[in-house]
């Protein structure tokens, strides 16, 4: 885990340090694409594992209740920030 995010801290402070190569701009598209693949690939590997796929009921009610938690944490964290810091004070 600690390896995926030292990658994806090493890509950004290199995408920092070459944001004006313009030919670094024109790379949406085909990232796009390519992490459709990607998602595509990992859709065929779940598919194939016998053992998720048997399993699917009980995990996907995990995941759900884990989605579902992590977004109601994330829309009350962003309402408690905009509030104490965005959100003009009525002034009397």
């Amino acid at each position: 885990m600690f390896t995926v995010i030292g990658i994806m801290f090493a890509g950004i402070a290199t995408g920092y340090l070459l944001r004006r190569v313009e030919r670094l701009q024109k790379v949406g598209k085909p990232i796009s694409y390519t992490i459709f693949l990607l998602l595509f690939l990992l859709g065929i590997s779940v598919g194939a594992n016998k053992e998720i796929v048997d399993n699917l009921v009980p995990l996907g009610g995990q995941a759900l209740l884990l989605a579902l938690a992590g977004t109601l944490g994330s829309v009350l964290a962003g309402w408690g920030v905009y509030h104490l810091f965005f959100k003009e004070r009525s002034r009397r």
